[in-house]
């Protein structure tokens, strides 16, 4: 079953309120082995929102319409949905009375616009609200299922829970999941991920694969629909096996092992402890491994040394030497690995920018020491002061994660 989802107000146009319902609905539409293939979002305007379930319908089996059935002026859904349909506005007094005794019963007097909540296109079912005073709607038109529930998440997502994938479930005739796999990556450029699996994207529709780049990091998703989750997972394996084939070490982590708890799995698997010792990043790289649960066991402390006479004191570099600089880099992570006593310490230094400090803004060094060497590596990192910083905050880590495992990286 196709599914459209509709979120409404003009505040989610302008910025002022992130549309997580959207995000939600989607997520549980896949998990529950529907198709979204198109998501809207319209603003408080009766014409255009019409308009939008005018197209949903045209091109969908279902759509759910979240937000825009509150009682206030610009809570227009559902006089939309009955011009949409060509049906008129009725009055339901029964939930009127609803709508009374919920107000009464916390002494107070209902304000006379709540009525609007009694008021539903001819035809439509009223959705019991127990997390509000708006009810949700559902109705059946020319094939097509319209579902409307609140905007606000909690009620949104108990009704949609509770009562609209149910009812969604029963019109597609039975359950089937969409699953997906996240592989990610890190070292390899996105377009040199696409030309290395360019044929699993091109000859498979299902499982298929698709590219996301954020945060100096490749993801390849692989997305199956499968009667259930055994079915899901058994043609996941073989495409997985394929990419994790031709990228080799570039694949770091599944799902949600993001990269800093890839690195504190690893080092206590190991039985090793890890430091920080930063000058660009200013503590970040060790924001993010303490970020982790259970990362006390491992991370034995940070040394933040900005100013290049705190490094010379604190951390041994050479008075000759650079800030932005391989020597340099590697006599922090010496340095600071003696001074923690921990047995992997990552060093950053850098120019950050937005002026140039001895080199471009972006020219970055990290090192690594591990009890078996010092080793470092320069790079050029894209982006503002802050993409710069977080990028080398990503890469530290990466080329931390490679050293203790013993694969150094290539330049």
């Amino acid at each position: 079953m196709i599914v459209e989802v509709i979120a409404v107000g003009t505040e989610l146009l302008l910025g002022h309120i992130v549309n997580s319902n959207a995000a939600v609905i989607g997520s549980a539409l896949a998990d529950s082995g529907h198709d979204s293939h198109y998501q809207q979002v319209v603003g408080d305007n009766l014409s255009r929102l019409k308009s939008a379930i005018e197209l949903a319908m045209s091109r969908s089996d279902a759509v759910i319409i979240t937000g825009g059935i509150g009682p206030t002026q610009d809570d227009l859904t559902r006089e939309a949905l009955a011009a949409a349909t060509g049906r008129d506005l009725l009055f339901d007094e029964s939930y009127a009375e609803h709508l009374r005794q919920w107000w009464a019963s916390r002494g107070r007097e209902m304000p006379r616009s709540n009525l609007r909540q009694a008021e539903h296109p001819e035809g439509a079912q009223l959705i019991p609200n127990p997390k509000g005073t708006a009810p949700g709607l559902a109705m059946e038109h020319r094939g097509t299922w319209v579902f409307c529930v609140p905007g606000v998440p909690e009620e949104m997502e108990y009704l949609l829970g509770k009562e609209v994938l149910p009812r969604l479930s029963l019109e597609s005739g039975g359950p089937s999941v969409v699953a997906s796999r996240l592989l990610r990556t890190w070292g390899r450029s996105e377009s040199d991920i696409a030309d290395r699996l360019d044929d699993l994207y091109h000859g498979s529709s299902n499982p298929s694969i698709a590219f996301l780049a954020s945060a100096g990091e490749i993801k390849v998703r692989i997305t199956v629909k499968a009667e259930d989750q055994a079915a899901a997972a058994a043609l996941i394996a073989p495409v997985e096996a394929v990419v994790r084939d031709r990228l080799g070490d570039a694949v770091f982590g599944v799902d949600d092992e993001t990269i800093e708890k890839v690195v504190i799995s690893i080092l206590g698997e190991e039985g090793m402890t890890i430091g920080t010792a930063e000058s660009m990043t200013g503590g970040l790289v060790a924001a993010a491994l303490t970020s982790v649960p259970g990362a006390s066991a491992v991370v034995k402390g940070a040394l933040v040394a900005y100013d290049h006479e705190l490094k010379r004191t604190l951390l041994g570099v050479s008075d000759t030497s650079r800030v932005v600089d391989a020597q340099t880099a590697e006599e922090m992570a010496r340095g600071g690995r003696d001074f923690l006593d921990a047995d992997v310490v990552v060093a950053v230094t850098g120019s950050a920018g937005p002026e140039p400090l001895e080199e471009p803004p972006g020219t970055v060094v990290i090192a690594v020491a591990t009890p078996e060497e010092i080793r470092s590596r320069r790079l050029r990192l894209p982006g503002d002061r802050e993409r710069v910083r977080a990028y080398s905050v990503t890469a530290a880590l990466h080329l931390t994660r490679l050293a203790v495992v013993g694969s150094w990286w290539s330049e």
